[in-house]
C-alpha cells in the first residue's frame, strides 16, 4: 500500500470523508488551533520537542534525530495500542503534522503498513490553514445575514439562542469566541481562542449553513474580546438587512443582573473589571461606580453604564458602520426572560 497525498484545498473539501482527522503536532501546537473535529496524537509533545531541540543546538543534528526517533516511536506505539486496536481495515485517516513532514509521516507509514487506506495533507496545517484564509472572504459572501441589533442588554444572545433553538441558522460569535464582546465581557474561567482557531471555528459554522436560508447574527464590533472578526464577515454584516431588539431599561438592566451573575456574586472581580473604563469615563466617576457596587446597589451600576457608557458608544457604531441600521426592522419582546425570546423568535420565523 502507498501513502495517499491530499492538497491542503482539497482536505477542506473533503473532511467528511475520512474515519478520523488526526493531528500530529505537539499539544501545545494542537491546542493553538487545528482542523475541525481534529484528533490529537503527539509524535512529539511539547517537553519531548524541547529535549530534542536542544539536543540539536547543543550537541548536534544526528544525535537529537536520534532521540527524536525513539520517542516517536514510543509515542505511536502507545497510540496503537489506545487507538487502533479495535479498527476495521475499512478504518481511512486523514493525518498531518506542522508541514506535512516527518512527525505526520512516520505516524501514517505504520498505520500503512498496518494495512490502513492513509491520507497525509500535503503541507501540513501551514498548508491548511492558508487555505482556510483563503476561502473564508468566498464562503462568508456566500450568505444572506440578518443582523440582530439594539442596546446593551437587550437580550441579543439569548434571541440567537432562542432562534436557534427553533431550528434558524445562527453563527454567535461571541460563544465562539469564550467572551461578551464589551469591557466586561471576559467569562470567568473560560480562556479565548487563539485568533486562528477563532477562524477555524468560524470556517467551520458557515461550511455548515444552507445558503438557501438566512443566516442570524449578532452587531459585532470589529473585535471580540482579543480575538478579530475576519474582515470578509465583517463586511457582509456590515451591509446586511438589521432586526432591532427593544427592551425598557428596567429590563436590560434585569437581564443583564442575570447573565452577568458572577460580578454580582464577586463583587471585586466587578471593580476590577470597571477599572478598564477608567480612560474613557474618568477616575472619578469609576471611582463613584466600585464605591456603589461594593454598597450592594449593583444595579445602580449597571443602569449609568447603559446610560452614561454603553447606549451613546453603540449607536453611534451602529450608525456609523451597518449601513441598514435606520431601517432595521423593531422587534419588541414582552420582557427580558428566555420565554418571550422563545415567543418572539418563533413569531418572526413564522411571519
Amino acid at each position: 500500500m502507498t501513502v495517499q497525498l491530499l492538497s491542503a484545498t482539497e482536505a477542506l473539501a473533503r473532511l467528511a470523508d475520512f474515519s478520523i482527522v488526526i493531528d500530529a503536532r505537539s499539544e501545545g501546537e494542537y491546542a493553538e488551533d487545528h482542523l475541525p473535529n481534529a484528533h490529537n496524537w503527539p509524535s512529539l509533545r511539547d517537553e519531548e520537542r524541547k529535549v530534542v531541540g536542544t539536543q540539536y543546538k547543543q550537541i548536534n543534528a544526528f544525535e537529537a534525530k536520534k532521540q527524536g526517533a525513539a520517542l516517536v516511536a514510543k509515542n505511536i506505539a502507545a497510540h496503537i495500542e489506545r487507538e487502533v486496536l479495535d479498527k476495521p481495515k475499512e478504518w481511512q485517516p486523514l493525518v498531518y503534522c506542522w508541514r506535512g513532514g516527518k512527525r505526520s509521516g512516520s505516524l501514517a507509514l505504520i498505520l500503512d503498513q498496518i494495512g490502513f487506506k492513509v491520507t497525509l495533507i500535503e503541507g501540513g496545517y501551514k498548508a491548511f490553514r492558508a487555505a482556510l484564509v483563503a476561502d473564508l472572504p468566498q464562503l462568508a459572501a456566500r450568505y444572506r445575514y440578518q443582523v440582530v441589533c439594539g442596546t446593551t442588554g437587550s437580550g441579543k444572545t439569548r434571541f440567537l439562542q432562542a432562534l436557534a433553538a427553533q431550528g434558524a441558522q445562527v453563527l454567535d460569535l461571541e460563544a465562539l469566541a469564550n467572551h461578551r464582546s464589551s469591557v466586561l465581557g471576559l467569562i470567568p474561567g473560560q480562556a479565548q481562542p487563539s485568533q486562528k482557531a477563532f477562524d477555524t471555528r468560524i470556517w467551520t459554522a458557515l461550511r455548515g449553513f444552507d445558503a438557501t436560508r438566512p443566516v442570524y447574527i449578532e452587531s459585532e464590533s470589529k473585535k471580540v474580546g482579543n480575538v478579530v472578526i475576519p474582515d470578509s464577515l465583517m463586511a457582509a454584516m456590515r451591509r446586511s438587512p438589521c432586526l432591532r431588539l427593544d427592551l425598557p431599561e428596567a429590563e436590560r438592566v434585569s437581564l443583564l443582573l442575570e447573565d452577568y451573575d458572577f460580578f454580582v456574586r464577586d463583587i471585586e472581580l466587578f471593580c476590577e473589571r470597571l477599572g478598564a473604563l477608567t480612560e474613557a469615563r474618568g477616575k472619578d466617576i469609576v471611582a463613584h461606580w466600585q464605591t456603589q457596587a461594593r454598597s450592594g446597589d449593583v444595579a445602580s451600576v449597571v443602569r449609568e453604564l447603559l446610560v452614561k457608557h454603553y447606549d451613546p458608544v453603540y449607536l453611534q457604531s451602529m450608525r456609523r458602520n451597518f449601513e441598514q441600521y435606520e431601517t432595521a426592522r423593531v422587534l419588541t419582546p414582552r420582557d427580558h426572560t428566555v420565554a418571550a425570546m422563545t415567543e418572539l423568535a418563533q413569531t418572526l420565523l413564522a411571519s
